[in-house]
């Protein structure tokens, strides 16, 4: 009878991780998925993309079945290409939690991740997109980003750097929303309750991957929920401190292959 692997479940945030910075995947981080793959691990995605911004990618790499995405408000189905579950930031909340922060803090610049498969992400005017390389339609106004049903709203500020914001941002919003950073110019507001982890233990659950049986990489303080449900966490090289000191090991940077690297040492 075959050995089990000793990690059933690959859990990996994409930018920052297992995206180098060019938004591709390297040959060797294939060949090293490849390698989990035969010793009998699934690979699961697990990002703040939402799903538009991920099905060129899982065509890419041919991935197949349950993908984490929009912070957990998205389970999706790569097989049949629909939602197996989807969890939307109610408009009057999403609202009040811009003006607590705005409050709080004085203006800030919005961004919304519609819900749905087709789903876009509108702008309003002021907002820079922090991967220029996603699309986005700019809106004239605040009230046209409530147009359809939203998963997150992401903010940025004209002055405050991202620490600083995502802890004004908790305070203010209180039980409204979850509030996480996901990487640089990207503070976000999910639905209160739904962050990576729920996601992460959804998609688990639906592969029959007990917490232990998970190795999960990241590089993101939006990563600390994924790593709260998983066997061995693992932080990128360019992680942020937060993710560091709760990580049980610290690989390479993105740049360098880090995921690669423990792949190779526990399947290949």
């Amino acid at each position: 009878m075959p050995t089990p692997p000793a990690y059933a479940l690959v859990a990996t945030d994409l930018d920052g991780t297992l995206l180098r910075p060019d938004n591709t995947v390297s040959a060797r981080s294939r060949a090293a998925l490849g390698l989990a793959a035969a010793a009998g691990a699934r690979h699961l995605i697990v990002t703040g993309r939402p799903v538009p911004g991920i099905r060129a990618l899982l065509a890419d790499l041919a991935y197949t079945g349950p993908v984490v995405c929009g912070q957990g408000t998205q389970l999706y189905d790569a097989d049949s290409a629909r939602l197996l579950r989807s969890v939307t930031l109610d408009r009057e909340s999403a609202d009040t939690a811009l003006g607590k922060i705005e409050a709080e803090v004085g203006a800030v610049f919005a961004a919304v991740d519609q819900d749905g498969v087709d789903g876009v992400t509108l702008v309003e005017a002021g907002y820079r997109m922090p991967n220029p390389t996603l699309p986005a339609v700019r809106v004239d106004s605040r009230d046209a980003l409530w147009e359809r049903p939203v998963i997150k709203v992401l903010v940025r500020h004209p002055e405050l750097g991202d620490d600083a914001l995502a802890a004004a941002a908790r305070g203010a919003v209180g039980e409204l929303a979850t509030v996480t950073m996901a990487g640089p110019g990207t503070v976000e507001l999910a639905p209160r309750g739904v962050d990576k982890g729920t996601g992460l233990a959804l998609a688990a659950e639906l592969l029959g991957v007990g917490a232990m049986g998970t190795v999960a990489f990241g590089d993101m303080p939006n990563d600390l929920p994924m790593f709260g449900g998983s066997g061995l966490r693992v932080a990128m090289g360019n992680a942020h401190p937060q993710l560091r000191a709760a990580a049980d090991e610290v690989t390479l940077s993105n740049a360098e292959d880090g995921v690669a690297v423990v792949l190779e040492r526990l399947f290949g």
